[in-house]
């Protein structure tokens, strides 16, 4: 616990944020970092809980009061150790995770918790500045061969761990870059596709190998990979997406979120937004493009709203959100007890 008195001494701040009119002219992230006096405040507000719920709360259980208390006492290099001890991709994490962690926060009983998730941020882009990251390439070699179907978060997790236990691993993705929804379903604007480039860098450093338009069952021969490779990892996400069966769907001018926000992360990496055939969920035709129009989006969680924010960025006449469920309540209620985690009203980063 870097400082006892720490959490009632500083509240809750986030990262300041890119005026809008500023963000609506580009595709970049515009959350600011944090200053280091802000950042070594927020790390001093952790409590280190004798039952610290953040572990609970977390999916990865991340050993969040350690490294919070490393970031106070700004031992970068601990913190980081701390941190990749269990994250394999804190800069992915530090950006799009919905903090599960902050919800289960014991702080959060009587006060607004840890900004945990910004904290994560931080420590693993200090670590990269301080120049920390490093290839972590296996000392010896099994003999075997995996293929890991997929390179989304969950693919890219696989083979970094199998490689790290020896093995000799291959990324087969069916798009033309590694990475899936993290590259061509999130937007740049949460998540730049740098970040990812940065990491895959890194992973081919350490010995993996990806061979990218390789659609396995289409233009990748299942029994050849069960002859070449000792163990096959399915990491592939689902393109398909939940239809509306509703009178009209069948007019023009009706997509899919999917095939609208690909098309813009494609433009933004300079890609043809039509191009690659061989991917289910970028089969139009037609370029889609919000510019001028009068757009509704049929859904009000993160899809939602990354459509509009991408339509906002394409300059639409007027965006309209329809979501089915009630308006949802900006504080707990008896039905959502801590530390479960609150369906609560939010602003997003869209």
């Amino acid at each position: 616990m870097g400082k006892p008195t720490g959490f009632k001494e500083f509240t809750r701040e986030l990262p300041s944020k890119r005026p809008v009119a500023e963000r609506l002219n580009h595709y970049n992230e515009f959350v600011d970092r944090y200053s280091d006096e802000k950042l070594n405040q927020q790390a001093a507000r952790c409590m280190d809980c004798g039952v610290p719920f953040c572990h609970n709360g977390c999916p990865l259980g991340n050993i969040i009061p350690e490294f919070n208390d490393a970031v106070y006492q700004k031992d970068w290099k601990e913190a980081y150790d701390i941190l990749v001890s269990t994250n394999n991709f804190p800069e992915f994490t530090g950006r799009i995770c919905p903090a599960p962690c902050e919800s289960a926060c014991v702080l959060g009983i009587n006060q607004p918790p840890i900004t945990i998730e910004e904290i994560e941020k931080h420590i693993i882009e200090i670590a990269f500045d301080k120049g920390f990251v490093k290839a972590r390439k296996p000392n010896l070699r099994s003999g075997k061969k995996v293929a890991v179907i997929g390179s989304g978060p969950a693919g890219l997790a696989a083979a970094a761990q199998l490689n790290y236990a020896g093995h000799t691993v291959t990324v087969f993705e069916r798009d033309d870059k590694p990475g899936g929804l993290l590259r061509y379903g999130i937007p740049d604007f949460k998540l730049e596709k740098w970040v990812i480039d940065r990491r895959v860098k890194l992973l081919e450093e350490e010995g993996i190998t990806f061979q990218c338009n390789a659609n396995v069952g289409v233009n990748v021969n299942v029994n050849d990979l069960l002859r070449e490779y000792n163990a096959i990892v399915l990491a592939g996400g689902s393109t398909v997406p939940r239809d509306l069966p509703v009178p009209g769907r069948e007019l023009k001018g009706v997509y899919f979120a999917m095939q609208f926000l690909k098309q813009q992360n494609k433009r933004n990496a300079q890609l043809d937004p039509l191009a690659n055939g061989l991917i289910e969920s970028n089969i139009m035709k037609e370029s889609v493009n919000a510019a001028g129009k009068n757009v509704i989006v049929i859904g009000g969680g993160d899809t939602g709203s990354d459509c509009v924010g991408t339509s906002n960025r394409h300059g639409a006449a007027s965006v309209t959100q329809f979501e089915l469920l009630p308006k949802p309540g900006e504080t707990r209620t008896p039905t959502m007890p801590w530390p479960s985690y609150p369906m609560l009203l939010k602003i997003t980063s869209s």
